[in-house]
């Protein structure tokens, strides 16, 4: 469990009235210096929704654009997976706990090698008003938010109105009439802007930033599954020990392995 410097996103993070004090975080930190866009919505989003989402975060993913969202069901999840590993989850619980646990697949896969964050301690379970805490980092890390599918009163319009308040711009996608009412109510409102194009959009926040993805380490992958001490002596050398004081290996009756 790492902590992230959040003197590294005052100008993000100093837009909300209520900043978190601290962000733990686990996989690869370098993800917060790309170009990041939100996207959140129904977790019972349709399946119109859910390809349009695909599309959206591929699209993202190939101009160096990172995809924020909750780790949720749903829309969440289509954008993580469609992203990864390009995507940052915003946890509304610690660090150490997968959930929804129908979603642990990929969090895990979020944990290891793109990059998970939280604001609670490890062990910390999720409770509701997390989620609307969660929701505020999801907006203020992002620059520009969109809101694929929702209904009049959820969480998502909840963003809509933190983004609103700290000049994060809103984006919708066309849906159907009485299919997502909150995102209509935001188009006639004139609080967000449609996406017609899906590559157009996309390439407004194209980077040329190069993501220094995370290389496996040998060492991990040799003790994942556990191995005798002699074994990973004879191969790697006293530097086990060191990967032990470091809190990554455990050894525990002449086995080694990886934590967790």
């Amino acid at each position: 469990m790492n902590l992230i410097n959040l003197d590294e996103l005052s100008d993000d993070l100093k837009r909300l009235k209520n900043p978190p004090k601290k962000l733990n975080y686990l996989g690869n930190k370098n993800l917060l210096s790309m170009n990041k866009v939100a996207i959140v919505g129904s977790r019972k989003a349709s399946a119109y929704t859910k390809n349009m989402v695909q599309n959206l975060a591929y699209a993202l993913k190939s101009y160096s654009v990172c995809v924020v969202s909750g780790g949720a069901l749903g829309v969440d999840i289509t954008a993580h997976e469609a992203a990864y590993p390009y995507t940052i989850a915003v946890y509304a619980n610690g660090l150490n706990i997968l959930y929804p646990r129908t979603n642990s697949k990929i969090l895990s896969q979020i944990n290891q090698n793109a990059l998970a964050i939280s604001e609670y301690e490890p062990d910390k379970t999720p409770l509701q008003h997390q989620f609307l805490e969660r929701n505020r980092i999801v907006v203020a890390l992002s620059k520009a938010l969109v809101i694929a599918q929702a209904d009049i009163n959820s969480g998502s319009m909840q963003s809509a109105r933190i983004a609103h308040e700290i000049g994060v711009p809103i984006y919708v996608l066309p849906q159907r009439y009485n299919e997502s009412n909150g995102t209509n109510k935001l188009l006639k409102d004139g609080k967000a802007t449609l996406i017609d194009d899906i590559d157009e959009f996309a390439m407004k926040f194209k980077s040329n930033y190069i993501l220094k993805l995370k290389e496996k380490d040998e060492i991990l992958e040799f003790c994942k599954y556990g191995v005798s001490l002699n074994d990973a002596l004879n191969k790697f050398g006293q530097i086990i020990y060191e990967y032990e004081l470091d809190n990554k290996l455990i050894i525990n009756n002449l086995i080694v392995k990886t934590k967790g």
